[in-house]
């Protein structure tokens, strides 16, 4: 009887995230995330973006934030240069609860606003009870 031998695979890495598909430096917005009865509200800081810029979409259960930042103008020499420009990328997983077909999106002053709707089936109900 022939004997069974598992041998370990080379260079296997486990993918804890999906793969990159876009060239370049991204930054990872930073996001407030707010839950009530209705829903969720979600926040990012997108510095540097304008409305136009900003690539919202929604895919299979997948919310994908991109948004492209356009170089500065600028004029002489620079003195101090702490801020990068690059572009932001975020996708976040959504639960079935979220009604997709209502989300929408507001962005002002760097700030996008996205609302995140709840079903209706999942919304919470005020259960009223009789005396008797």
């Amino acid at each position: 009887m022939a004997e069974t031998v598992t041998v370990p695979q080379k260079g296997r890495v486990e993918q804890t995230s999906p793969e990159a598909t876009r060239g370049g430096v991204y930054f990872t917005p930073r996001i407030d995330i707010f839950e009530n009865d209705k829903g969720l509200t979600l926040t990012a800081d997108l510095p540097g973006a304008r409305p136009e810029d900003v690539d919202l979409r929604y895919d299979k259960g997948e919310l994908l934030l991109y948004a492209r930042v356009q170089p500065r103008a600028r004029s002489g020499e620079d003195l101090l240069n702490e801020y990068e420009v690059g572009d932001f990328y975020r996708a976040f997983s959504i639960h079935e609860s979220i009604d997709s077909s209502k989300i929408g999106a507001d962005f002002k002053n760097g700030v996008l606003t996205v609302h995140l709707p709840k079903v209706a089936a999942a919304q919470p109900k005020q259960i009223s009870i009789r005396a008797q």
